[in-house]
């Protein structure tokens, strides 16, 4: 496996949110990228979505004009799978939350050389149980980046108890190549961001449901009183309300009935309203 700083090129498979947030920050850091997403409208959108980050972060002197143009020309878009995977030293798995969807790409992955680090984004399903699906899955780690992943400093970097060490020295020095600064957890329900953030979002919806106060309010005594940067509802508008429930699901499954999801919460998901994506959520993003 190569060392993290002599990676020079990777692949980021769906461009979803969490994927082109991925292959943004790698092709910044100098490592040509290849997006692979099975919707050419999703890969048309993740090109659109990544150019905007980029130009804000020159219009706010965070990104210099060059390094924009360098990191638009190292992002391939690619609707093949083989292609983009080739030649690869490290592939990022982020589509949707599904364990099922991910086993089976993580199975057709094991065909790569052994040397290749397989990591997943996912936020809460048992990296033990993705990793088993993959040949060699002592090169299989998570790395849980945050939402919007070109800000956000945090990656959680999951080893199950068959990582190896040499998977995880790479994935904490590689999240430092790209900037972030990096923690090490054990593959346990929810880790430690998901489960201590989950937590916090289904008690604000409980009390949104229990009239206790408004959303903005509830948020405002988290970022004032606690000095959190953004109050839970308004996190759980972009992380989007459907992202939660799934969550949610997993972990009551796994630890009971303290992650059961809110009533509100199934009953806006049912609406279709999931958050900023939608236009809707706790707030109006319209």
């Amino acid at each position: 496996m190569k060392k993290a700083q002599d990676i020079q090129k990777a692949a980021v498979l769906g461009a979803g949110t969490m994927g082109h947030g991925i292959a943004q920050v790698m092709c910044l850091a100098g490592i040509e990228t290849s997006l692979y997403d099975v919707v050419p409208e999703g890969l048309e959108k993740a090109r659109v979505s990544v150019k905007k980050n980029l130009d804000k972060g020159v219009e706010r002197g965070k990104v210099d004009a060059a390094d924009r143009e360098g990191a638009l020309e190292r992002m391939k878009m690619t609707g093949d799978l083989d292609a983009a995977v080739a030649g690869a030293s490290v592939v990022f798995e982020a589509v949707p939350e599904r364990l099922d969807l991910k086993q089976e790409l993580f199975a057709r992955l094991g065909e790569l050389p052994a040397e290749v680090l397989l990591a997943t984004n996912t936020s809460s399903l048992p990296i033990t149980e993705i990793a088993g699906a993959a040949a060699h899955p002592e090169r299989v780690c998570g790395m849980h980046f945050f939402n919007p992943v070109h800000i956000m400093k945090l990656v959680e970097v999951v080893c199950w108890e068959g990582t190896s060490e040499e998977a995880a020295t790479c994935a904490l020095d590689l999240s430092r190549r790209l900037g972030k600064d990096p923690i090490r957890v054990n593959d346990a329900p929810g880790f430690a961001s998901s489960r201590l953030g989950l937590a916090i979002g289904l008690e604000a919806i409980r009390m949104v449901e229990d009239n206790v106060a408004s959303a903005e309010d509830i948020d405002k005594a988290m970022t004032l009183g606690y000095g959190f940067p953004m109050g839970p509802l308004r996190l759980t508008d972009l992380v989007g309300l459907d992202v939660r429930l799934a969550i949610s699901e997993v972990l009551e499954a796994t630890l009971g009935g303290r992650f059961s999801a809110p009533r509100l919460l199934r009953e806006k998901v049912e609406r279709g309203e999931l958050g900023k994506k939608s236009g809707r959520g706790f707030y109006d993003w319209t």
